[in-house]
């Protein structure tokens, strides 16, 4: 039933997405990056080697819902990579639980992750992403523990675990 109520929440939620959209906001995940990265891949061939998830992440990048990956608990040691290209982007050494539901790390290894701004979701984070292959991990928080006090909070699905040889 339309009434009064019903009928100002609907054309204020249409007036902000509006106002949002015609100041340039993203309001859907996007596209990866047009930078040029060492493995580069059509659409075609990335979705013939990512899951439908790890498509949606590393290449449009979209978000896991939270407590949903299993890396989220892995305490082994090990290496955990990129899903993409296996590149090696954080170490089990840095990694810490952040209460958040998605793998936390306080640091990158060196030359794994690259960052860029990200002005999504009408606020201004900063996104990391593979330094090979640019698919989108997560976003880097100014909230972590020591020594960095940075929260590298990444999707898992945009990660392969590699454990440390015994």
């Amino acid at each position: 039933m339309v009434n009064r109520r019903n009928f100002l929440i609907f054309g204020g939620t249409l007036s902000v997405i509006a106002i949002a959209a015609a100041k340039g906001f993203p309001l859907a995940a996007r596209p990866a990056s047009a930078e040029t990265f060492a493995v580069t891949k059509t659409d075609a061939e990335w979705r013939a080697i990512l899951t439908d998830e790890q498509y949606r992440i590393l290449r449009h990048e979209d978000t896991e819902r939270p407590f949903t990956s299993a890396l989220n608990h892995e305490k082994r040691k090990g290496t955990f990579q990129c899903a993409g290209c296996a590149l090696p982007v954080y170490s089990s050494e840095a990694k810490y639980d952040s209460g958040t539901g998605w793998p936390s790390f306080w640091q990158s290894l060196p030359g794994g992750v690259a960052t860029r701004e990200d002005k999504s979701l009408f606020m201004t984070r900063t996104e990391c992403h593979c330094h090979r292959c640019g698919g989108h991990l997560g976003h880097v928080f100014d909230d972590g523990p020591p020594p960095t006090g940075k929260r590298h909070c990444i999707n898992g699905f945009a990660l392969a675990f590699v454990p440390a040889s015994a």
